[in-house]
C-alpha cells in the first residue's frame, strides 16, 4: 500500500501554491555553483559531482552524487519530492556537500523512468501532468522503500569519500518525509540523524503509517511542519512527538509559521526564504552533532 495521505498533501502543494517573482525564478542557476537565493556556505569545501547508476534488486537507478574532493566523509541521502532528481535538488546536494557531506540525491522513480520525471517548471493543476507524476508516485510503496534504502546506502558505503566510521544522514521532501522514516527504520545501525520536510502522511491512523516504526529507529530526528499541513492534520506533530518520546530518541517536530507546503525546494512556487534557511540550519545543526 502506498502513502496516499501523502500524495494528497502533494496535491496541496500545487493547489495552494504561488508563482515565483521573475528575479527569483531567474536567479535560480541550472549548472553548477551556488544559487542565487542561497548565502555562500563560510568556508565552502570544494566538491566533485557525478550523474551515477546504481543497481538495486529492481533494476538500475539514476542518481546524483557530490562530496567534498577530498578525505572521506559521512554520507547522506536525500530523497527529492514527486518532482524528481532535477536541477533543484542537485543544487541542494551540492549546498550540502560544500558543508563536509558525501550526499547522494536519487531518482525515486528509476523502475519506470530515468531523470528528469517531470516537465521544466510543470503544472501540477494540468490533469495530464497530474496524472503523470500520480501514476510515478504510485509505483512506490513500503517495500520498496526498504529495497532502496539499502541499495542506496549499501551504494554510499562503498564509496572512498564516504567515512564509514561515522553515521549516515537522510533527508526527505513532501513524498521524502515517510521515505525517510522507513530508511531509519530499515537501517537503524547505520542511519543517525533523518529530517523530514513538508513530509506528508508522516502520522496517520493507517496500519503502515511511518510514526509506527519509530520504535525500530536509532536516529535523532528533524521533522518541520509546514502550517497549512498542520491546519489540515493538527494531530499529526502530536502522535509524532509521542512516538519519539516513547522511544527515547531526539525529535526536533516545529512548525513552522506561515509557510506552505513545499516550501523549502527553491524552486518551489512557495518557496519561502527565511523559513527555508532556518529548516536548513537545524539540518546542518542535527547533522553536526548526529553523525558521529
Amino acid at each position: 500500500m502506498c502513502d496516499h495521505e501523502a500524495f494528497d498533501d502533494m496535491v496541496e502543494y500545487e493547489l495552494r501554491s504561488k508563482e515565483l517573482s521573475r528575479r527569483q525564478f531567474g536567479g535560480l542557476a541550472l549548472g553548477a555553483g551556488a544559487l542565487s537565493l542561497w548565502p555562500a556556505v563560510a568556508g565552502a569545501a570544494e566538491v566533485a559531482e557525478a550523474e551515477v547508476e546504481i543497481k538495486t534488486p529492481d533494476g538500475t537507478a539514476d542518481a546524483y552524487f557530490v562530496h567534498p574532493a577530498k578525505g572521506a566523509h559521512p554520507g547522506v541521502l536525500i530523497w527529492p519530492d514527486i518532482f524528481g532528481l532535477r536541477p533543484a535538488f542537485r543544487q541542494m546536494g551540492r549546498r550540502l556537500a560544500e558543508s563536509g557531506y558525501a550526499v547522494l540525491v536519487v531518482n525515486p522513480f528509476y523502475r519506470k523512468q530515468r531523470a528528469p520525471t517531470s516537465p521544466e517548471n510543470p503544472d501540477f493543476d494540468d490533469p495530464a501532468t497530474r496524472a503523470a507524476l500520480m501514476a510515478l508516485a504510485g509505483s512506490l510503496s513500503p517495500d520498496t522503500a526498504v529495497t532502496d534504502a539499502k541499495a542506496f546506502v549499501g551504494w554510499l558505503d562503498a564509496q572512498v569519500a564516504v567515512d564509514k566510521a561515522r553515521k549516515v544522514g537522510t533527508t526527505g521532501y513532501c513524498m521524502g518525509g515517510p521515505l525517510v522514516m522507513r530508511t531509519a527504520a530499515a537501517l537503524p545501525d547505520r542511519i543517525g540523524a533523518g529530517a523530514s520536510f513538508h513530509g506528508g502522511g508522516l502520522a496517520t491512523e493507517k496500519p503502515d503509517s511511518p510514526h509506527l516504526l519509530v520504535p525500530k529507529m536509532k536516529a535523532q530526528f528533524l521533522i518541520a511542519i509546514a502550517a497549512n499541513d498542520d491546519e489540515r492534520q493538527p494531530q499529526a506533530k502530536d502522535r509524532l512527538r509521542e512516538a519519539f518520546a516513547a522511544a527515547h530518541l531526539p525529535a526536533e517536530i516545529e512548525v513552522y509559521a506561515g509557510t506552505k507546503h513545499g516550501w523549502c525546494p527553491p524552486d518551489s512556487r512557495v518557496y519561502d526564504h527565511d523559513p527555508a534557511e532556518k529548516a536548513w540550519g537545524r539540518l546542518l545543526a542535527l547533522f553536526g552533532r548526529a553523525l558521529t
